[in-house]
C-alpha cells in the first residue's frame, strides 16, 4: 500500500491548490506530521510551508493520528454525512480541528479538470453522465438493500418484525402481570 502514498498526496494537494483557504488554514501547521490508518492502509503525511502535504517522516511521531472507520466504503458510497463524524482523531487538539475542517470541506471540481483535458462542453456532458450514473447506483443499491431486508423479514424468516417483537415484549409483560396476580392469590390461601 506504500505505492498510494505519492497517489494520495497528489489528489489532495490538487484539491488543496484549488482552494485557497485550505492552503491558507493548513500553513499555520507547517512541520506537522499526521499519520492516517484505516486498517487497510497508512498513510504518514507531512504539511509543508505552503500548506500542502508531503510524504511524512516516519521517524517522527505524528502530531495527529487520524482513525478512519472500518465501513469506510460502505459510509463514502451511502451516507458520507455520518463518514465524518465516525472519524477518530488523536493527538494536537488545534491541527486535527484544523484537519477535519480541510477535510471536510475540500471538494473536488472535477468537471473543470475534465474540461482543461476535454473542453467545456464534453466536460460538462461526462460530469452529468456521471452524476446520473452515481445517483441511479445508489438508487439501485438502496433497493436492493431494501428488498433484502424486506425479504429477511416477511418471507424468510431469518429476522423478526419489530411488530413481532413489541407484540412478544406485550405478551411477555401480560404473562409477568399473571403471574405477580397469581402469586398473590396463592399468598392469600
Amino acid at each position: 500500500m506504500e505505492a498510494l502514498n505519492p497517489l494520495a498526496i497528489l489528489a489532495l494537494n490538487h484539491l488543496i491548490e484549488g482552494e485557497a483557504w485550505a492552503q491558507t488554514r493548513l500553513v499555520a501547521h507547517s512541520g506537522a506530521q499526521v499519520l492516517i490508518d484505516s486498517g487497510l492502509f497508512v498513510f504518514r503525511l507531512g504539511i509543508d510551508e505552503r500548506g500542502l502535504f508531503h510524504a511524512g517522516d516516519k521517524a517522527l511521531e505524528p502530531d495527529v493520528t487520524i482513525t478512519l472507520p472500518s465501513d469506510l466504503p460502505a459510509r463514502l458510497l451511502f451516507n458520507r454525512d455520518t463518514l465524518f463524524s465516525s472519524v477518530k482523531l488523536g493527538g494536537s487538539a488545534d491541527i486535527a480541528e484544523s484537519l477535519a475542517f480541510v477535510l471536510r470541506n475540500l471538494h473536488w471540481d472535477a468537471e473543470a479538470d475534465l474540461a482543461q483535458l476535454l473542453g467545456d462542453i464534453p466536460a460538462r456532458r461526462l460530469a452529468r453522465l456521471a452524476q446520473t450514473m452515481a445517483a441511479s447506483i445508489q438508487d439501485a443499491v438502496g433497493r436492493v438493500a431494501e428488498n433484502f431486508s424486506e425479504y429477511a423479514l416477511e418471507e424468510s424468516g431469518m429476522l423478526a418484525a419489530s411488530r413481532d417483537v413489541a407484540a412478544f415484549g406485550s405478551a411477555v409483560l401480560g404473562l409477568r402481570d399473571d403471574v405477580a396476580r397469581l402469586e398473590k392469590r396463592i399468598s392469600r390461601l
